[in-house]
């Protein structure tokens, strides 16, 4: 999947990851991408939570069982 920008949250645990994230996205502007790669496994719900919370779109999200990959739309 094609994106604007990476952040690289493995070995972090939340919730920086979102923290990352949220702060990745400031920089993006209207309809860029975002992907994000974690290794917490909880960070699948919390991404999730935090497009609902923040409007910005959850394109895709994908795991191999250890990394998980995280994609996000500036709203």
């Amino acid at each position: 999947m094609a994106f604007d920008l990476e952040v690289d949250a493995k070995g972090l645990k939340c919730p920086l990851p979102i923290l990352r994230a949220k702060k990745a996205l400031s920089n993006l502007e209207s309809g860029q991408v975002l992907k994000v790669v974690c290794t917490d496994k909880g960070s699948v719900r919390d991404f999730q939570a935090f497009a609902k919370q923040t409007g910005n779109e959850l394109i895709a999200q994908a795991d191999d069982g250890e990394v998980f990959v995280h994609y996000l739309k500036r709203r």
